[in-house]
């Protein structure tokens, strides 16, 4: 009573009661500043509100805010049960709390749970609110998000970061999905409703399923339909009735179609009577269900069911009784006592006969054979156990197998004879060349030596000491040059053997000594070195000195041009060499691989390079790779060009010549296996369809090779006759072949020091 006196003075926009049972503090701020302070020892409006609630005010909060937002206005509103207007006898009960539990009255307690009661109901009521409003906002999300892509394959924005689009024409992005296989493990064990979640394609959102739905799921896959109350076994209705009925559906009268003949159907049971006539149509024939039996022991009809079989095989028959088995064979059909121990020490399996043969006075006295129903079981297991199956074989005659090819007689003339031997060389022969006009033969050898032999007499004509081993010797294809080329060891001499005509090799000589040199000395990979006046009177010109030791040299058609292969792994291992300019380049930038031979095209800017595998075509004035051949082989030895200039043979270590038609294919044409060693060097003939081959076990193969003007028409390829006469020594063989150049000649140089001519 003595607060609400104190109270009296407040003003009422500050303090006010509108409903009777509470009172409003609308301006917080103002209220603490100006009224707290006459009644109070304090302005703080914190401790004002603690007051009241010690003295059992409560502040009201109102369902509709939920306590979720805040007020606009600053409106705070206490109550209080004994708080009402017009009855200030309430006054008296409020009081200041007690602690003590033996002061709260029954009344009290009955008050509080009340309100508890109030409360729950109240928060049970904004809980519902709150869920229904979360499940609309879920459904206006589900309906804000659906795709508009339509109905198509989904794996399509697999690389995308968007899954399709929404109604507003927004991109419907994929949820981040960073867990690995061990995250998404863990998940699956411990999230108990992962084995009803699932994902939705259309949105790539993680959807849990409800129990209606896995309901539904559980039915599909147990068979049922889907509709709970849908019954498949209810009573059909029939809605149309074959009965007449009094009063009909409709009341029609009756179609004309109905009771008169129908002309299409007339006319269709006409065709199919014409079809019977004529025997075009044939009635079923009715089945037969009596059964068939064979019998096994009668002679096989051709016209029987399994006569006419394709794959049947008559039961094989038994050998008609002979003499022997007669009851009185004659004597000769007898056996003597050594040949009866004989039949019993013999095997049952080599036994001519499989019983000894008796003889009986009479039929009456022959007893059982004791040996029959072993015969008979014998035989049915013969019957029915012998895998009879025809196999179909094909008659084929092992001549038509072989392609045939023409006879050696008629595709000569092709050298067949050994008619010279050049002797001279101590050691290996490694390499040959022979002059243009074909008068003149040279040869470089292991023993440091080069020799130049007369091709008709085997007379030795010149013998050039070199100092070192001979990898490769050129003669200059040129016939107005007379020039050889020789490699050895880091060096590629240019010799002027002075053979044959004096005014060839003079103006050889004139040729060489015209060379100006430039005024500005120009970057070379290698060393062009006149020869000392000691090397000139041996007949050497000029030398041109590598970094690496050389093991090819090859020249140009026209003469002025060679190449050289170094042995080294770098992009140094091809040069090409201009003679009158004296200049050296180098044509590739970077290594392909272990070069092993080179060779010029006879007709086109071609430059054939050949590797371990394989061999390179490149064009030199577009200066670019034309194409990449595929050997098959394990390592290529060495390789030769058909004057042509469309095949190439090239020939292996691992005992494989293979030949190449470059207008069919990168691979080979042919591979042929015809030696049983390494292939050391391979030969065409420049006049005649021939080719041959070296190798390491002491032959040489003359081979026919008619390549024809018809691009229709593949090479003929015919081994003709194998050469032998070289001695393997050191596990070499023949070296080195060359044919030579107008006659159908061949060289052939081996390890036993020897060079040998077949005519």
């Amino acid at each position: 009573m003595r607060g609400w006196k104190r109270r009296g003075g407040i003003r009422r926009q500050r303090l006010r009661a509108q409903s009777g049972n509470s009172f409003h503090v609308f301006d917080q701020g103002q209220f603490a500043k100006e009224v707290l302070p006459k009644y109070f020892k304090h302005n703080n409006m914190a401790s004002f509100v603690r007051q009241l609630n010690m003295y059992g005010f409560r502040k009201v909060v109102h369902i509709e805010q939920g306590g979720l937002v805040k007020p606009e206005k600053d409106d705070t509103e206490f109550q209080h049960p004994y708080f009402i207007r017009g009855q200030e006898h309430l006054l008296e009960n409020i009081k200041r709390k007690v602690t003590s539990v033996s002061s709260i009255k029954n009344e009290d307690i009955k008050v509080r749970q009340d309100n508890v009661t109030k409360l729950l109901t109240d928060i049970q009521v904004m809980k519902g609110k709150q869920e229904s409003m979360d499940s609309k906002l879920m459904a206006m999300k589900q309906y804000d998000i659906r795709n508009t892509v339509g109905n198509i394959p989904m794996e399509w924005y697999q690389d995308f970061p968007h899954i399709g689009y929404n109604l507003d024409g927004k991109k419907i992005y994929k949820p981040i999905r960073n867990k690995d296989e061990l995250d998404m493990f863990l998940e699956k064990m411990e999230n108990p409703e992962y084995w009803r979640t699932v994902q939705d394609k259309m949105t790539g959102a993680d959807i849990k399923l409800t129990d209606e739905q896995v309901e539904l799921v559980h039915r599909l896959q147990r068979g049922q339909f889907g509709d709970v109350h849908f019954d498949p076994y209810e009573p059909a209705v029939d809605f149309f009735t074959h009965e007449v009925m009094i009063h009909p559906v409709t009341n029609r009268p009756a179609d004309k179609r109905s009771f008169i003949p129908s002309l299409i159907e007339k006319e269709k049971v006409s065709k199919l009577v014409h079809a019977i006539k004529m025997g075009w149509i044939k009635p079923r024939k009715p089945k037969d269900d009596t059964p068939t039996y064979y019998d096994l022991w009668a002679h096989e009809d051709p016209n029987s069911i399994l006569g006419r079989h394709k794959m049947h095989v008559p039961a094989p028959k038994m050998k008609l009784p002979g003499h022997e088995e007669s009851y009185n064979p004659p004597p000769e059909y007898l056996l003597s006592e050594e040949e009866k121990l004989a039949w019993e020490q013999q095997e049952p399996a080599e036994r001519k006969l499989n019983f000894v043969p008796q003889q009986h006075r009479c039929l009456r006295a022959v007893p059982a054979y004791p040996r029959f129903i072993h015969e008979r079981f014998e035989r049915c297991l013969d019957l029915y156990l012998c895998p009879r199956q025809r196999k179909m074989r094909v008659n084929v005659d092992p001549e038509d197998l072989i392609p045939k090819l023409p006879k050696p007689r008629d595709l000569q003339p092709f050298p067949t004879t050994q008619a010279l031997i050049y002797r001279g060389h101590s050691s290996l022969v490694r390499c040959l060349s022979v002059s243009p006009s074909g008068q003149w033969l040279v040869s470089g050898s292991d023993d440091g030596t080069v020799r130049f032999w007369e091709v008709c007499t085997a007379r030795c004509m010149k013998t050039l000491p070199v100092g070192g081993v001979v990898k490769s010797v050129a003669w200059n294809p040129n016939p107005t040059v007379c020039l050889v080329a020789v490699a050895v060891e880091q060096s590629v001499l240019l010799v002027n053997p002075c053979l044959g005509d004096k005014l060839l090799y003079g103006a050889t000589d004139q040729l060489l000594e015209s060379y100006a040199a430039p005024e500005e000395e120009r970057v070379q990979p290698v060393q062009w070195v006149p020869a000392t006046a000691e090397q000139h009177g041996k007949g050497v010109r000029l030398l041109v000195q590598h970094s690496k030791a050389v093991k090819q040299v090859t020249w140009h058609g026209k003469g002025d041009y060679f190449a050289s292969v170094v042995s080294d792994n770098s992009n140094m291992q091809v040069l090409i060499h201009q003679t009158s300019k004296r200049w050296s380049q180098n044509p590739f930038r970077k290594s392909k691989g272990l070069v092993q031979c080179v060779l010029f095209h006879p007709i086109r800017p071609y430059f054939f390079v050949a590797t371990q595998r394989y061999v390179r075509v490149y064009n030199l004035l577009k200066q670019e790779l034309t194409k990449k051949l595929m050997t098959n082989c394990k390592w290529v030895s060495s390789m030769a060009i058909h004057p042509g200039g469309d095949n190439i043979i090239c020939g292996s270590y691992d005992s494989k010549l293979a030949w190449f038609d470059l207008d069919l294919s990168t691979r080979p044409y042919q591979l042929l296996r015809h030696h049983k060693k390494a292939l050391r060097s391979v030969a065409f003939h420049k006049r005649y369809p021939l080719f041959a081959s070296a190798s390491d076990d002491g032959t040489v193969i003359v081979c026919h090779g008619m390549v024809y003007n018809d691009l229709l028409q593949n090479p003929l390829l015919v081994p003709v006759k194998v050469l032998k006469g070289h001695a393997p020594t050191l596990d070499l063989g023949v070296l080195a072949v060359l044919f030579h150049p107008t006659q159908p000649w061949v060289f052939s140089s081996g390890a036993d020091g020897t060079v040998r001519l077949y005519t």
